[in-house]
């Protein structure tokens, strides 16, 4: 997916889609989304989530981590971020404060490093199901002025028709197609990166023609490297240490730090797409591709570490 991301923006870059192929484009990235949104309503257990419910503590963790710790940190490093970085780009970060955690390779890392496996399934759900929410509600807050064209409530009815309705009858038709999906889960997997390398590129290709790759040369790239980097560091040293001053089992505390320092570019993309004026999707979403690869790799050697512990 790494290698597919990279492409699909070095294709943007010297083969933007622009006119009625834009278009054209635009229509097909909608109607993937929606069928995104409906399968993952298909395979999501409500069994899974009431069963996971009762370990309050761990999921309030994890969404406080997600929905204020880390815009808070946006916040707060808001100084040092504006003199590395354009506006647009720290608008970007901000944007990727406030999203929800991934779910696949939260509980991936979860299982890999030996964690609690169930709440990593119920947190990471939980998270993405109130991100439908909460995320477009934070970004009213703190970004009034960037969503040009899109107002709060816009925004909420463009969230709920493109994302929530086809989540909710995804969960409807669940009792009809739920064997269907877990017998063919390599085309909702197929679906999930189809849907964020068309939003990708369509909003790469627009980003290129406003000038995009004047806007972000090669130093603001490194830039944006070491402050996902440094973010990511203390998120994570944040999660591992109030996940002991809680007195959580390792087991615990490893689904705190998957779940509490992660961001999901799955749901970030379409987010970006419903939330923001289309011009400015393209550098909205670079800090967030940048940090989730970088996360992916991070917690790929974490994982390996808890997994390598001596339980005694």
């Amino acid at each position: 997916m790494t290698l597919l991301l990279a492409a699909v923006v070095l294709a943007a870059s010297f083969i933007p889609c622009t006119g009625q192929v834009a278009v054209g484009f635009e229509m097909l990235t909608t109607g993937m989304i929606g069928l995104l949104f409906f399968m993952h309503g298909a395979k999501l257990s409500r069994a899974a989530v009431i069963a996971g419910v009762t370990h309050w503590r761990l999921h309030l963790t994890v969404l406080l981590f997600t929905f204020a710790v880390f815009p808070l940190l946006g916040i707060f490093l808001k100084p040092v971020l504006t003199w590395l970085v354009t506006p647009e780009l720290y608008l970007g970060i901000l944007f990727l404060c406030v999203l929800p955690s991934t779910v696949q390779s939260s509980i991936a890392f979860t299982s890999v490093a030996r964690g609690n496996v169930a709440a990593a399934v119920c947190s990471a759900s939980a998270s993405n199901l109130i991100g439908i929410f909460l995320t477009p509600f934070l970004v009213g807050l703190l970004l009034a002025s960037s969503t040009a064209g899109h107002s709060s409530f816009d925004a909420i009815l463009k969230i709920i028709y493109q994302l929530l309705l086809p989540f909710i009858a995804g969960q409807i038709a669940r009792p009809l197609i739920a064997l269907w999906i877990e017998r063919h889960k390599d085309v909702l997997k197929m679906v999930d990166q189809s849907s964020i390398l068309l939003v990708v590129y369509v909003a790469f290709s627009e980003a290129v023609v406003q000038g995009l790759w004047k806007q972000v040369p090669l130093t603001m790239l490194l830039s944006l490297l070491l402050i996902s980097a440094a973010m990511l560091a203390i998120i994570m040293g944040l999660t591992i240490y109030t996940s002991r001053r809680f007195g959580f089992s390792k087991e615990d505390e490893i689904t705190v730090v998957f779940c509490g320092s992660k961001k999901s570019l799955a749901s970030g993309v379409p987010m970006a797409k419903v939330l923001f004026a289309s011009h400015a999707v393209g550098v909205v979403l670079l800090p967030l591709m940048i940090f989730h690869q970088l996360q992916l790799m991070v917690c790929a050697v974490v994982a390996q570490r808890y997994a390598a512990r001596d339980d005694q």
